[in-house]
Parts: structure tokens; sequence; C-alpha cells
């Protein structure tokens, strides 16, 4: 046959096939499989192959072998372009392998020195398949015997890699159709619906139940409590664990009546629940989710206890349509951590007004923190003299846009609850190391200051390093620094613990309990921690010298410390009576309005220098 009457004939056959109502109805691997065949039988070649790029550049995964004698066959080969060089570089570069000898081709030489296909393959034609200006893989047709391919030869099997690129550019059309109908209605993050997904399907439940007795269902608004507090303590790295177990328990959680369940926030989670019939009561559905969430997260080596506060609002009576639903629901979550976190509120339109606008308050604090708009001041420390200033607390206030000056009384409490007391700790750290270098560099030195830190800060084994960045970055000597800590702090005692204590000690920093007396520590931990004093809280001293309770609990405390080796700070010192007491008594170093309120730094600079030598 003329070799153009060759090509017609075998374009018309490929045609014919790939127009054909059942090529088209047929899926990839079949659609490959009828193409191989095709060559096959049309060009009298023992195999055709079809091979796909690896997950690297450098690889080729056979994804489909056709033998004229065995038909279709599945089996994992692969070829590298280190094995076969000089075929891979004529493939990526658009190249047509037209071997009638494998051995005497260069390109092809590699295949038969290595064995491939069991020494039956001794001619190749093989043609690349793009994925748009991709390479992507190879169509090759193998034979056992030597050949010279024809024109035609080469035409058709350059048609049939086409028709194969074709494919591969229209599957991935519809896979990414796929992917853009996935994202758009998924989190990206955890795979669970997101809330154009919740809307959609809330949305849907009230259209069902128009023009008839509707049927109530409950959306439940889950807020993770304390995230806050994991991602700063530990790093995102563990919150993302954990944000990733509780999506992971919630889809799997077994709940009859479980409609969808949608990831709406960082940390917050959504689920419609319709009430199944004979299958309990709303109450036992909370418990479920609660216990589902409530159950400790490992997150490598670290045991993570985590508790969850859920808002419910009905359809519908706490709403009619979508937006006032979720709204309530919210709503009713920022009331259920009001009142403590780790449990469940329904809707109460008084109630949840107050809560929500107390985490609205929470969200301001943060902004604060942030944008480092709280006030660092300054409280001096005395000698037990009550004459030289030896030191200064360093204490944080707020002056709120529209509130007003806010006590540390109202706004610490609401950075604890919002897990955002190690920020707080850190901004506070850095300002007085700023005010530090400040006044060393106008040629003045504050006197060694004292910083409260929360558990969250102490706990955290970044701690020191971070706080040795600070010491670092504003040249501030590691004495100029005091840490003070809660009671309770220490009370669990840990390898972390005492690590980070040690590794503080180690940069010169000195470490003090606060409020001591009004929590629990172990003798034995106070004596192997590394502390240096103690600060008694100002409810034993507010009564002195009347109270003899109080002279009871105060002589106590000073025994002890002296037990210790510990010094003592007295807090609270206000009046003569007072001060004149714990004198006598031998208490270290005295604080309290007595001798000076907390001051901005400018003001106790000119506090300083106008005391008397």
């Amino acid at each position: 046959m003329d070799p153009t009457q060759t090509f017609f004939s075998y374009h018309g056959a490929l045609t014919g096939l790939i127009h054909s109502q059942a090529f088209i109805n047929y899926r990839r691997a079949e659609k490959l499989a009828s193409l191989a065949s095709l060559c096959s039988e049309l060009l009298g070649v023992d195999r055709v192959s079809v091979w796909t790029v690896g997950l690297s550049a450098d690889e080729l995964r056979r994804e489909l072998l056709y033998c004229r004698r065995r038909g279709g066959e599945q089996g994992v080969c692969s070829i590298s372009r280190q094995q076969h060089p000089e075929y891979f570089e004529a493939m990526q570069s658009a190249a047509i392998v037209d071997a009638g000898s494998v051995g005497a081709d260069r390109r092809t030489r590699s295949f038969l020195q290595l064995g491939y296909g069991g020494g039956e393959v001794a001619a190749m034609l093989g043609a690349p398949i793009f994925d748009g200006n991709r390479f992507s893989g190879a169509f090759c047709l193998e034979h056992g015997q030597p050949r010279d391919w024809s024109l035609a030869d080469i035409a058709f099997v350059t048609a049939v890699a086409d028709t194969v690129s074709l494919l591969n550019t229209h599957e991935a059309w519809l896979n990414s159709r796929k992917e853009l109908d996935y994202v758009t209605h998924h989190d990206d993050f955890t795979g669970l619906l997101n809330q154009r997904s919740l809307r959609n399907r809330v949305n849907t439940l009230i259209e069902q139940s128009r023009g008839r007795q509707a049927d109530p269902f409950a959306l439940l608004w889950i807020d993770i409590d304390k995230l806050n507090s994991i991602n700063h303590g530990m790093g995102m790295h563990i919150g993302n664990q954990v944000v990733s177990e509780v999506a992971a328990r919630l889809r799997g959680m077994l709940l009859p009546g479980k409609e969808l369940v949608a990831r709406v926030g960082g940390d917050e989670f959504a689920l419609v629940y319709r009430f199944p019939e004979d299958q309990g009561t709303m109450h036992g559905a909370v418990d479920t989710i609660l216990d589902t969430i409530n159950h400790p997260i490992m997150a490598g080596e670290q045991r993570i206890q985590v508790s969850a506060s859920i808002g419910i609002s009905f359809y519908p009576y706490d709403g009619d349509d979508t937006a006032t639903l979720i709204r309530n629901s919210e709503a009713a979550m920022y009331q259920a951590k009001a009142s403590g976190r780790r449990q469940a509120q329904y809707f109460n339109k008084d109630l949840s007004a107050g809560a929500k606008a107390r985490f609205l308050l929470e969200g301001q604090l943060q902004a604060a923190i942030e944008q480092d708009r709280l006030t660092v001041v300054y409280q001096p420390i005395m000698a037990g003299d009550g004459r030289q200033v030896v030191g200064l607390e360093a204490l944080v206030r707020w002056q709120h846009d529209s509130l007003g000056f806010m006590s540390p009384a109202e706004f610490l409490p609401l950075a604890y609850e919002a897990g955002l007391m190690a920020e707080l700790d850190q901004r506070v750290l850095e300002q007085v190391c700023r005010d530090m270098e400040r006044e060393r560099l106008a040629g003045r030195a504050l006197p060694p200051v004292a910083v409260n830190l929360s558990a969250d800060s102490i706990m955290n084994p970044a701690l020191a390093d971070r706080i040795w960045t600070l010491l670092q970055r504003y040249r501030v000597d590691g004495g100029q620094l005091e840490l003070e800590v809660i009671e309770d702090v220490i009370k669990g005692d840990s390898s972390t613990l005492r690590a980070t204590l040690s590794e503080l000690v180690g940069m010169g920093i000195k470490l003090s309990i606060d409020d001591f007396g009004t929590g629990y520590s172990s003798l034995l931990r106070l004596k192997s921690l590394p502390f240096s004093r103690l600060k008694i809280d100002r409810s034993f001293t507010r009564e002195l010298p009347n109270d003899a309770d109080d002279c009871a609990i105060t002589l106590s405390i000073l025994g002890l410390a002296r037990g210790l080796g510990l010094q003592v700070i007295a807090e609270g010192v206000e009046q003569r009576e007072q001060e004149a007491w714990l004198q006598q008594q031998g208490c270290d170093y005295l604080q309290g309005f007595r001798y000076a309120r907390p001051m901005a730094l400018d003001e106790l600079r000119n506090w300083l220098d106008t005391r008397p030598a």
C-alpha cells in the first residue's frame, strides 16, 4: 500500500475509534487500552506501553502494557534518567525515538544492556506525551524483531501520543473542576465542610420547612478552649495538631442526628443536629460531643488536655433565618466560655449579649497586646529600713480607648481566660528591657526590676531562649532582672520547670515566689528549686500588727524563709505601724503605697532624682 494511503488508513481508524460513543464513555484506563490495542493490531507490533512521569521528572512509570498475544496487563515497572539518559533527553526535547535496532541506537542501547523486556525487545518507536507544555509521559511501541519504522508508522504513533496528551488535558480540566468545587465547599486544612457549605445546608433545611410545620433542628457552635494558650506556650504546630485532631474526632463521631460538621474559624466548628426519633435528648448529644473532644490529645510525647465550649440555638425558636441562628449560637458559645468553659449553653438573649460583650473586650485586649498599647509602670521596692530603693516591680496597665483606665483585676482575668498571658508577659518583659536600654543610653541605670510571669510562660520550654534573646537585643545584664511566679506554679514540679529555672538562674536572673501563702507548695520543692525570695501577699500584711492570725502567718513565713535561706519582701505596706512591726521582725524588703505608688518611667526618674541621698 502507498505510504500516503497507509497513513490515511491509520488516521481513519484512529478517528473512528476516538469519536465512537463507546470510547467517549470509557474511563481513562479503558481509553488507553483501546488506543494501545489499535496500534498493536494496525502496525503488527508485539507490545505497546504507556508511561507517565513519576514524582520526580527523572523517572517514568509504566501505566499500561498491551501485548498482542495476551492483551492488556498491569504491573509495576519504572525506568530512570540515570539508567537511560539518552532516551530521556530525546523524549523531553519532544523528539521521536525511532530505533529500528535497540542495540544500535544510542538513545535505546541502555534498554538492551539492562535486559529490559527480558531481551524480547529488538525495535522501539516512542513519542512523548505532554500535559500542556510539560513533558508528562511517553507512548511506546516495542517489537521482538528489528524493524524499519515507516513515516506512516511514525506519524500514526505521534497522532496517538497527541490523543493521549488531549486526554490528559481533559482529565486535568475535569480534576480541576472537582478540586475547585472541593475548595469552594471544604476547609483546606481539616477537610471538613466550610462556612459556605454550612450556610447552604441550613438555608436548605429552612426552605424545606416553608409552607408546612417546621422540622426543628439545632445549630451548635463549638470553640476549642484556650487554643491561644497552646499556640503561644507550645507553638503553632502543636495548636494545628489540636485543631486537626478535634476535626477528625467530630468527623468520626457516631452521633444519631448529626447532619454535618463544618470548620467555621481557626478554632471554631459548627454542627447541625436534627432530632432523631427515639434517640435520646439534646443533652445526651451534647454530652457525647463534649466527651469526644475532652479526651487528651497526644502531640509527639506531649499529652494535652483539650476542652471545648458549645453554644446552641434552635430553629425556629431562636431564629428563622440562617444569619440569626449562627449569630445566636455563637453568642451562646460566648456565654458558655464566660460561665467557665468546658460546657454548653443554650441561647438566652440577655445573658448571651453580656457574654459576647465580654469576649469582644477580650479581642480588644488581644489587639492592645499585639500593638504594644499596654503601659508598664514601676513600683519601688525598699530595703528593710524603708529608706533605700533596692529594686522595682514592673506592673502592667491598660488605658482602654472608650472605657478608660482598667485595673489589672479587670483585664488580667480576661487575658488568662483568652490564653493571652504568655504573650502579655513577653510584651512586658520586652518593654522593661527597652526601658533599661533607654536609661542606660541616657547615662542612668534603673535598679533591678521584678517582672511577674504567668504559669503559661514559666511552663513554656522556650521561655529561657526568648528571655536570652531580649537580654542580647537590649544589652541587659541578667542580674538586672528578677522573675516572679505565683506559688501554685511550682506545685506540679516537672523536668520542664526545673530545666527552665536552671537556665534562667544561669543567666544571672533572680527568682522569687509571688503572693506566698495564698497557694500551695511543698517545702521539699521550695528547698530544691532555685528561688531566692518570697513575697508575702498583701492579704496577710493589710491588718498588721492588729490581727493576731496575720501576725502568726507572717511570722511563720519569715521563719520558714530564714530556714531555707530565702529573703522576704512584704507587699501592701501602707501604714507606719505595719512598717514598724515588719522591721522589728527583720523583714528584708518592703513594698507598698507608704513609699510610692506605681509610676510611669518618666515620673519614676523624677522621683528617684529628688529622693535624699
